[in-house]
C-alpha cells in the first residue's frame, strides 16, 4: 500500500512540473516519501559509509542540504545534526519525528543562515536539481557549510534529457574541482568503500569525499 501511495504521490507532483522546488513540497504533501534510495538496501549501505566515516573523523556535527523525511537520519550515528530541506511539509514531519531529540534540528532553505558543521552532506539530492541556478547556489552552500569535510552521494555524469522531469544527471567530480579549489578529494578513502549498490539510467550513485584544505 506504501509503494502505491507513494507512486500516486510521484505522479501528481509530475502533473504540470514547474520547477524541483515545487515538485517535492507537492510529492511530500500528497503523501510520498524521499524516495527508495533511502529505504532498504541503500539505506543501510549509506548508513554504513556515513557512520564508518564519522567514527574514522571524529565528526561532532553534521548539517545535510536535503534531509528529506527524515528516514534515513534515524540510521546516522552523530551527537549533532541540522537538517535543511525546501519542503515546509517534510520539516514539519521531521520536527514531529524527533521532537524527543534535542540534538537534531531542522530548517528551511530559505532560513538558513550559514550556519556550519564538521561536515557537510548532500545524499540523494544533486541529480533532482534540475535547473543551473539552483544548482550552482545548492554546491557553494554545501561547500561553504563543511567546515572539515563534504559528502556528497550522487552519479557524476552529465546527462540533461533522462526523460524524467525531476532528474539531471551531472559530472559533480569535475564541477567540484573546478570550482572548489580549498578542498581535496579522500581518492584513497574512496577507492575503500564497498561498490555501489544504486543506479540510475546506468549511472552509478557513488559517494564523493572531500577534505578542507584552507
Amino acid at each position: 500500500m506504501n509503494k502505491v501511495f507513494t507512486l500516486l504521490a510521484r505522479t501528481a507532483a509530475l502533473a504540470g512540473f514547474r520547477n524541483s522546488r515545487d515538485y517535492w513540497e507537492k510529492r511530500y504533501r500528497f503523501g510520498g516519501h524521499s524516495g527508495e534510495g533511502s529505504r532498504g538496501e541503500s539505506a543501510r549501505y549509506k548508513a554504513d559509509v556515513v557512520n564508518n566515516f564519522i567514527r574514522m573523523h571524529g565528526i561532532e556535527s553534521l548539517v545535510e542540504f536535503g534531509c528529506g523525511d527524515g528516514y534515513q537520519l534515524g540510521m546516522f550515528e552523530v551527537r549533532n545534526y541540522l537538517g535543511i530541506d525546501i519542503s515546509p511539509t517534510i520539516l514539519a514531519q521531521c520536527r514531529s519525528m524527533y521532537q524527543q531529540d534535542k540534538h537534531k534540528s531542522f530548517l528551511l532553505d530559505k532560513d538558513y543562515s550559514s550556519q556550519t558543521a564538521d561536515l557537510a552532506m548532500s545524499m540523494d539530492v544533486i541529480f533532482h536539481l534540475v535547473e543551473d541556478a539552483v544548482y550552482d547556489a545548492y554546491m557553494t552552500r554545501l561547500f561553504e557549510a563543511g567546515s572539515r569535510y563534504v559528502m556528497i552521494y550522487s552519479t557524476s555524469a552529465d546527462m540533461q534529457n533522462t526523460g524524467t522531469p525531476h532528474v539531471r544527471h551531472r559530472n559533480v567530480a569535475t564541477d567540484v574541482a573546478v570550482r572548489f579549489g580549498n578542498f581535496s578529494r579522500m581518492h584513497g578513502l574512496e577507492s575503500q568503500l564497498p561498490e555501489p549498490v544504486r543506479f540510475d539510467r546506468g549511472l552509478p550513485t557513488s559517494f564523493f569525499l572531500y577534505q578542507r584544505t584552507t
